[in-house]
Protein backbone atom coordinates (compact mmCIF):
# COMPACT_ATOMS: atom_id res chain seq x y z
CA UNK A 1 0.00 0.00 0.00
CA UNK A 2 3.03 2.30 1.00
CA UNK A 3 4.51 1.38 -2.29
CA UNK A 4 1.27 2.09 -4.52
CA UNK A 5 0.91 5.36 -2.67
CA UNK A 6 4.65 7.00 -3.33
CA UNK A 7 3.67 5.77 -7.31
CA UNK A 8 0.60 7.89 -7.05
CA UNK A 9 2.33 11.21 -5.33
CA UNK A 10 5.16 10.63 -7.78
CA UNK A 11 2.46 10.49 -10.80
CA UNK A 12 0.55 13.41 -9.16
CA UNK A 13 4.20 15.31 -9.18
CA UNK A 14 5.03 14.69 -12.83
CA UNK A 15 1.60 15.70 -13.96
CA UNK A 16 1.38 18.90 -11.56
CA UNK A 17 5.19 19.81 -13.84
CA UNK A 18 3.52 18.80 -17.05
CA UNK A 19 0.55 21.43 -16.26
CA UNK A 20 3.66 24.13 -14.79
CA UNK A 21 5.31 23.57 -18.46
CA UNK A 22 4.02 27.30 -19.99
CA UNK A 23 3.56 27.32 -23.45
CA UNK A 24 3.92 30.73 -25.30
CA UNK A 25 3.66 31.79 -29.36
CA UNK A 26 6.02 34.28 -31.07
CA UNK A 27 4.18 35.27 -34.33
CA UNK A 28 6.71 36.79 -36.93
CA UNK A 29 4.55 39.38 -39.90
CA UNK A 30 6.24 36.87 -41.96
CA UNK A 31 8.04 32.84 -42.10
CA UNK A 32 9.24 34.06 -45.25
CA UNK A 33 11.53 36.66 -43.77
CA UNK A 34 14.95 35.93 -42.79
CA UNK A 35 14.93 38.73 -39.72
CA UNK A 36 12.20 37.00 -37.81
CA UNK A 37 14.66 33.76 -37.93
CA UNK A 38 16.65 35.41 -35.01
CA UNK A 39 13.72 36.28 -32.89
CA UNK A 40 12.85 32.38 -33.17
CA UNK A 41 16.14 31.21 -32.60
CA UNK A 42 15.93 33.35 -28.83
CA UNK A 43 13.05 32.80 -28.29
CA UNK A 44 13.75 28.99 -28.51
CA UNK A 45 16.81 29.37 -26.45
CA UNK A 46 15.39 31.53 -23.79
CA UNK A 47 12.19 29.16 -23.36
CA UNK A 48 14.46 25.91 -22.99
CA UNK A 49 16.34 27.71 -20.43
CA UNK A 50 13.71 29.12 -18.36
CA UNK A 51 11.64 25.77 -18.55
CA UNK A 52 8.54 26.97 -20.75
CA UNK A 53 7.65 25.88 -24.48
CA UNK A 54 7.89 28.19 -27.55
CA UNK A 55 6.30 27.88 -30.32
CA UNK A 56 7.19 29.76 -33.54
CA UNK A 57 4.11 30.35 -36.45
CA UNK A 58 3.00 33.12 -38.32
CA UNK A 59 1.96 33.51 -41.69
CA UNK A 60 3.56 32.04 -44.59
CA UNK A 61 4.31 35.47 -46.20
CA UNK A 62 3.50 39.10 -44.75
CA UNK A 63 -0.58 38.90 -44.99
CA UNK A 64 -2.32 41.22 -41.86
CA UNK A 65 -5.44 38.57 -42.17
CA UNK A 66 -3.65 35.62 -41.69
CA UNK A 67 -2.10 36.95 -38.71
CA UNK A 68 -4.95 37.57 -37.28
CA UNK A 69 -6.42 34.30 -37.88
CA UNK A 70 -3.48 32.71 -36.34
CA UNK A 71 -3.59 34.28 -32.96
CA UNK A 72 -7.23 33.49 -32.81
CA UNK A 73 -6.46 29.71 -33.77
CA UNK A 74 -3.84 30.16 -30.47
CA UNK A 75 -6.36 31.86 -28.10
CA UNK A 76 -8.36 28.48 -29.12
CA UNK A 77 -5.81 26.53 -28.43
CA UNK A 78 -5.06 27.93 -24.96
CA UNK A 79 -1.40 28.96 -25.00
CA UNK A 80 -0.36 30.49 -21.91
CA UNK A 81 0.83 33.74 -23.80
CA UNK A 82 1.44 35.56 -26.84
CA UNK A 83 4.16 37.59 -28.00
CA UNK A 84 3.02 39.17 -32.04
CA UNK A 85 4.60 41.47 -34.47
CA UNK A 86 2.12 43.67 -35.65
CA UNK A 87 1.55 43.93 -39.42
CA UNK A 88 -1.38 45.79 -39.30
CA UNK A 89 -1.47 47.74 -35.71
CA UNK A 90 -5.86 48.52 -36.86
CA UNK A 91 -6.46 44.73 -37.54
CA UNK A 92 -5.17 43.02 -34.65
CA UNK A 93 -6.69 45.77 -31.88
CA UNK A 94 -9.94 43.33 -31.90
CA UNK A 95 -8.06 39.66 -31.44
CA UNK A 96 -5.79 41.22 -28.54
CA UNK A 97 -8.95 41.90 -26.93
CA UNK A 98 -10.03 38.41 -27.07
CA UNK A 99 -7.19 37.17 -25.87
CA UNK A 100 -6.97 39.51 -22.76
CA UNK A 101 -10.53 38.78 -22.27
CA UNK A 102 -9.45 35.32 -21.88
CA UNK A 103 -7.18 35.95 -19.95
CA UNK A 104 -3.89 34.91 -22.08
CA UNK A 105 -1.24 38.01 -21.41
CA UNK A 106 -0.41 39.32 -24.45
CA UNK A 107 3.06 41.58 -25.49
CA UNK A 108 4.03 42.59 -29.10
CA UNK A 109 7.76 42.61 -30.45
CA UNK A 110 9.34 44.31 -33.54
CA UNK A 111 6.15 45.99 -34.44
CA UNK A 112 4.24 47.35 -32.11
CA UNK A 113 0.19 47.73 -31.59
CA UNK A 114 0.20 51.00 -28.63
CA UNK A 115 -3.90 51.54 -28.64
CA UNK A 116 -4.20 48.17 -28.19
CA UNK A 117 -4.50 46.11 -25.12
CA UNK A 118 -1.29 44.58 -25.37
CA UNK A 119 0.62 44.55 -21.93
CA UNK A 120 3.80 45.43 -23.46
CA UNK A 121 6.15 45.99 -26.25
CA UNK A 122 9.69 44.72 -26.44
CA UNK A 123 11.85 46.04 -29.39
CA UNK A 124 13.47 48.76 -30.91
CA UNK A 125 12.94 52.30 -30.67
CA UNK A 126 11.88 52.74 -34.06
CA UNK A 127 11.89 56.48 -34.87
CA UNK A 128 15.40 56.52 -33.14
CA UNK A 129 16.63 53.97 -35.49
CA UNK A 130 14.80 55.97 -38.37
CA UNK A 131 17.20 59.18 -36.97
CA UNK A 132 19.97 57.07 -36.96
CA UNK A 133 20.04 56.22 -40.21
CA UNK A 134 19.12 59.91 -40.95
CA UNK A 135 22.47 60.52 -39.46
CA UNK A 136 24.62 58.11 -41.00
CA UNK A 137 23.44 58.88 -44.25
CA UNK A 138 24.67 62.27 -43.94
CA UNK A 139 27.59 61.65 -42.23
CA UNK A 140 28.45 59.82 -45.74
CA UNK A 141 27.14 62.51 -47.74
CA UNK A 142 27.04 65.65 -46.21
CA UNK A 143 25.73 67.88 -48.70
CA UNK A 144 21.84 67.94 -48.88
CA UNK A 145 20.50 66.47 -51.98
CA UNK A 146 17.02 64.54 -53.27
CA UNK A 147 16.62 60.66 -51.47
CA UNK A 148 13.85 58.33 -51.77
CA UNK A 149 12.74 55.66 -49.28
CA UNK A 150 11.28 52.48 -49.12
CA UNK A 151 8.72 50.66 -46.36
CA UNK A 152 7.34 47.81 -45.87
CA UNK A 153 3.59 47.42 -45.12
CA UNK A 154 1.87 51.04 -44.89
CA UNK A 155 -0.30 49.81 -41.63
CA UNK A 156 3.31 48.86 -40.14
CA UNK A 157 3.20 51.01 -36.78
CA UNK A 158 7.36 50.20 -36.17
CA UNK A 159 7.95 51.16 -40.08
CA UNK A 160 5.71 54.20 -40.11
CA UNK A 161 7.66 55.43 -37.07
CA UNK A 162 11.03 54.89 -38.69
CA UNK A 163 9.78 56.75 -41.64
CA UNK A 164 8.92 59.19 -39.37
CA UNK A 165 12.38 59.90 -37.71
CA UNK A 166 14.19 59.47 -40.79
CA UNK A 167 12.42 62.59 -42.49
CA UNK A 168 12.84 64.44 -39.22
CA UNK A 169 16.70 64.03 -39.82
CA UNK A 170 17.13 64.11 -43.74
CA UNK A 171 14.43 66.70 -44.29
CA UNK A 172 15.47 68.62 -41.37
CA UNK A 173 18.69 68.77 -42.54
CA UNK A 174 17.68 70.02 -46.25
CA UNK A 175 17.28 66.62 -48.26
CA UNK A 176 14.36 66.54 -50.44
CA UNK A 177 11.92 63.10 -51.09
CA UNK A 178 11.73 62.36 -54.55
CA UNK A 179 8.23 61.36 -55.70
CA UNK A 180 6.80 57.87 -55.60
CA UNK A 181 8.77 57.96 -52.49
CA UNK A 182 8.12 56.00 -50.10
CA UNK A 183 7.99 52.68 -51.97
CA UNK A 184 6.06 49.76 -50.44
CA UNK A 185 7.37 45.89 -51.13
CA UNK A 186 4.89 44.28 -48.51
CA UNK A 187 8.46 42.56 -46.86
CA UNK A 188 8.97 40.95 -50.31
CA UNK A 189 12.62 40.43 -51.20
CA UNK A 190 12.47 40.78 -54.60
CA UNK A 191 10.32 43.14 -54.98
CA UNK A 192 11.77 45.42 -52.65
CA UNK A 193 15.25 45.13 -54.81
CA UNK A 194 13.35 45.87 -58.42
CA UNK A 195 11.85 48.99 -56.47
CA UNK A 196 15.44 50.26 -55.59
CA UNK A 197 16.15 49.77 -58.95
CA UNK A 198 13.07 51.52 -60.10
CA UNK A 199 14.10 54.74 -58.25
CA UNK A 200 18.10 54.61 -59.69
CA UNK A 201 16.51 54.50 -62.91
CA UNK A 202 13.61 57.07 -62.59
CA UNK A 203 16.05 59.50 -60.83
CA UNK A 204 19.57 59.57 -62.26
CA UNK A 205 20.83 62.08 -60.42
CA UNK A 206 19.67 60.98 -56.92
CA UNK A 207 21.40 61.42 -54.10
CA UNK A 208 20.31 58.64 -52.18
CA UNK A 209 18.01 55.59 -51.80
CA UNK A 210 17.39 54.59 -48.04
CA UNK A 211 15.04 51.93 -47.38
CA UNK A 212 13.73 51.54 -43.43
CA UNK A 213 13.56 48.09 -43.24
CA UNK A 214 16.47 45.45 -44.74
CA UNK A 215 14.53 43.69 -47.32
CA UNK A 216 16.29 43.91 -50.86
CA UNK A 217 19.66 42.84 -48.89
CA UNK A 218 17.66 39.16 -48.47
CA UNK A 219 17.43 38.93 -52.58
CA UNK A 220 21.51 39.46 -52.39
CA UNK A 221 21.64 38.76 -55.86
CA UNK A 222 19.63 40.77 -57.09
CA UNK A 223 20.28 43.85 -54.92
CA UNK A 224 24.09 43.38 -55.98
CA UNK A 225 22.99 44.05 -59.22
CA UNK A 226 21.41 47.45 -58.31
CA UNK A 227 24.68 48.22 -56.91
CA UNK A 228 26.84 47.29 -59.48
CA UNK A 229 24.45 49.62 -62.00
CA UNK A 230 25.21 52.17 -59.61
CA UNK A 231 28.76 51.49 -58.58
CA UNK A 232 30.33 54.65 -60.34
CA UNK A 233 28.62 56.72 -58.18
CA UNK A 234 29.10 55.11 -55.48
CA UNK A 235 33.07 54.83 -55.61
CA UNK A 236 32.70 58.62 -55.99
CA UNK A 237 31.00 59.52 -52.96
CA UNK A 238 27.89 60.29 -54.56
CA UNK A 239 25.27 57.70 -54.20
CA UNK A 240 25.57 56.51 -50.59
CA UNK A 241 24.24 52.71 -49.65
CA UNK A 242 23.24 53.20 -45.37
CA UNK A 243 21.38 49.80 -45.24
CA UNK A 244 18.99 48.69 -42.23
CA UNK A 245 19.47 45.72 -39.88
CA UNK A 246 23.02 43.33 -39.32
CA UNK A 247 21.66 39.63 -40.33
CA UNK A 248 24.65 37.78 -41.66
CA UNK A 249 23.57 38.12 -45.46
CA UNK A 250 23.82 42.06 -45.20
CA UNK A 251 27.11 41.68 -42.92
CA UNK A 252 28.84 40.00 -45.76
CA UNK A 253 27.38 42.36 -48.81
CA UNK A 254 28.78 45.12 -46.27
CA UNK A 255 32.17 43.25 -45.84
CA UNK A 256 32.00 42.78 -50.24
CA UNK A 257 31.70 46.51 -50.66
CA UNK A 258 27.89 46.86 -51.33
CA UNK A 259 26.76 48.52 -48.30
CA UNK A 260 28.90 51.10 -46.56
CA UNK A 261 27.05 51.61 -43.22
CA UNK A 262 24.38 48.98 -41.53
CA UNK A 263 22.31 50.27 -38.54
CA UNK A 264 20.72 47.20 -36.59
CA UNK A 265 18.19 45.93 -34.45
CA UNK A 266 18.36 43.03 -32.06
CA UNK A 267 15.96 40.54 -33.24
CA UNK A 268 17.18 37.32 -31.27
CA UNK A 269 17.16 39.84 -27.72
CA UNK A 270 13.77 40.48 -28.56
CA UNK A 271 12.86 36.89 -28.75
CA UNK A 272 14.92 36.11 -25.64
CA UNK A 273 13.11 39.02 -24.35
CA UNK A 274 9.56 38.34 -25.04
CA UNK A 275 9.44 35.01 -23.34
CA UNK A 276 10.79 36.28 -19.88
CA UNK A 277 7.90 39.17 -20.41
CA UNK A 278 5.24 36.42 -20.79
CA UNK A 279 6.40 34.20 -17.94
CA UNK A 280 6.20 37.19 -15.72
CA UNK A 281 2.58 38.39 -17.34
CA UNK A 282 1.46 34.88 -16.62
CA UNK A 283 2.23 34.35 -13.15
CA UNK A 284 1.16 37.67 -12.06
CA UNK A 285 3.99 39.93 -12.49
CA UNK A 286 4.51 43.75 -13.11
CA UNK A 287 6.37 44.41 -16.15
CA UNK A 288 7.29 47.34 -17.45
CA UNK A 289 5.59 48.66 -20.65
CA UNK A 290 8.11 49.12 -22.73
CA UNK A 291 11.28 47.44 -23.04
CA UNK A 292 13.70 48.65 -25.66
CA UNK A 293 16.40 46.73 -27.18
CA UNK A 294 19.34 48.63 -28.49
CA UNK A 295 21.05 49.27 -31.96
CA UNK A 296 23.99 48.09 -33.67
CA UNK A 297 25.97 50.47 -36.58
CA UNK A 298 28.30 48.70 -38.60
CA UNK A 299 30.79 49.55 -40.38
CA UNK A 300 34.21 47.94 -42.56
CA UNK A 301 35.58 49.09 -39.53
CA UNK A 302 34.04 46.54 -37.21
CA UNK A 303 32.35 44.08 -39.38
CA UNK A 304 34.38 41.54 -38.99
CA UNK A 305 33.39 41.49 -34.94
CA UNK A 306 29.54 40.85 -35.85
CA UNK A 307 30.42 38.09 -38.67
CA UNK A 308 32.36 36.17 -35.99
CA UNK A 309 30.54 33.41 -34.91
CA UNK A 310 29.17 33.45 -31.49
CA UNK A 311 31.18 31.01 -28.65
Amino acid sequence: MKSLLLAAVAVASLMGTARAADTFALIPKGMDNPYFDLSRDGCMAEAKKIGVTCIYKGPATHEPATEVQIMQDFITQGVQGIAISVADADSVTGVIKQARDANIPVITFDADAPNSARQAYVGTDNKEMGRELGRQLIKVHPQPSTFATQSGGPAAENLNERLAGLYEVLKGAGWTEVKGSPAFCNDDAALAAQQLTDFATANPDIGAIIPVGGWALFAPKAYKGYVDANMDKVKAGKFPLVMPDTLPVELQLLKEGYAQVLVGQRPYEMGEKAMDILLKLKNGEKVPVINISGLDVVTKDNVDKFLKPAN
